[in-house]
């Protein structure tokens, strides 16, 4: 599918724990101007309410029906059935509420819920890294292709989403790619996310810095590049520490799916800093109770983002194999390689555009 030439529109909705923003995608791009009105957490009716009515108002902007809703939404939740769980952001949805049913009934049309985790990574695997990353391979001269993606999102919380050949994994319990609730290196009593997270990047900075200010995550980083007073290098190991327990989990995911990382949200803008960490960690080692040392990963991993990084990633040349008993040769690509990236197209659009491929390839598959 070539979604830059699709003509079908889908509406989507941006719902966060303040506002719910509107809009509609048809061919790759917003069409109408985003709506927005207050997403009233506590409240279930006026929510719903509001819910409809930012549909209704984008319906009536549209040139013609819609095929499909499709957009990101808070979990935990039956995301296949469409039924949203307990929310903490979300008090009003309490005991479970089937919004996509809902939705469907107000609207006559499909109604498709995700996680942000889960479409930024098949945004990206669609419409943008994958793509590109193939792309930028088969300009350097090299035969490798990558079907296979692991997006992650750092910010509130530990986002993830994993595609394997274009398909998104959602698992039995609408719970696959899940990585925020595995253990945590640092700490192996608490779950990963709490090293990996804004809430995680303040705390780190506070423990080593011994400051009591309430700094954001972009003072801290400001701090890190200097053109804020503290402490820089309380500011970078913080930094360094988030990429370093993300890359652990990260380990864990990679030897299963085996494909290209991802990385996105609001912490990604320090990626300078994580990335050096991260990768550190991911082409570290393990051993043995025998003393046998082995890699941590059967890959070697390469930041995509430095250029000499990516001219190795892309410039082996597979070996030449001859067929037993016949003439023929075949390639044997026995370097076993990965890389990490930042997202070129935004976390927004990856989520934004996610939702949209996703709808149209459900609707194409049903």
């Amino acid at each position: 599918m070539n979604y830059k030439e699709e003509q079908r529109i889908v509406m989507t909705l941006d719902a966060g724990g303040t506002n719910f923003v509107f809009s509609a995608i048809a061919g790759g791009k917003e069409i109408v101007e985003p709506f927005i009105l207050p997403s009233v957490p506590t409240h279930i009716d006026h929510c719903l309410k509001n819910i409809v009515t930012g549909f209704h108002h984008i319906l009536k902007l549209l040139p013609e029906t819609p095929v499909a809703i499709s957009f990101a939404f808070p979990g935990p939740a039956d995301y296949e059935a469409g039924i949203i769980g307990d929310l903490p952001n979300f008090p009003a949805f309490r005991g479970g509420v089937a919004l996509g049913p809902y939705l469907q009934d107000q609207f006559g049309l499909p109604v498709f819920i995700n996680n942000d985790g889960n479409l930024f990574a098949y945004g990206e695997a669609m419409t943008g890294i994958l793509p590109e990353i193939n792309n930028r391979l088969k300009e350097a001269g090299s035969t490798k292709r990558y079907q296979n993606i692991i997006g992650i999102t750092l910010g509130t919380g530990f986002g993830a989403g994993v595609v394997t050949n274009g398909q998104l994994l959602l698992g039995d319990n609408a719970a696959g790619g899940d990585l925020w609730c595995l253990r945590n290196k640092n700490h192996p009593q608490f779950i990963v996310e709490e090293s990996v997270s804004i809430r995680a990047i303040k705390r780190m900075y506070a423990e080593r810095s011994g400051c009591k200010e309430d700094l954001t995550p972009k003072d801290i980083y400001e701090i890190a590049e200097g053109n804020l007073q503290g402490e820089q290098e309380a500011a970078r190991a913080s930094f360094a520490e988030l990429g370093e327990v993300a890359a652990e989990a990260l380990s864990c995911a990679l030897t299963l799916v085996d494909g290209l990382v991802v990385i996105g949200g609001g912490l990604a803008g320090a990626s300078k800093y994580i990335l050096p960490a991260m990768i550190k960690e991911l082409n570290g080692t393990i051993r043995m109770m025998d003393g046998s040392i082995f890699n941590r990963l059967q890959m070697k991993v390469f930041n995509l983002e430095d250029e000499a990084e990516f001219a190795s990633f892309a410039g082996y040349q597979p070996k030449q194999i001859k067929v037993p008993d016949t003439t023929r040769f075949i390639s044997y690509d026995l370097y076993k390689r990965t890389g990490i990236t930042v997202t070129h197209q935004g976390t927004s659009r990856s989520i934004s555009l996610g939702a949209y491929t996703y709808a149209l390839n459900q609707l194409d598959h049903q």
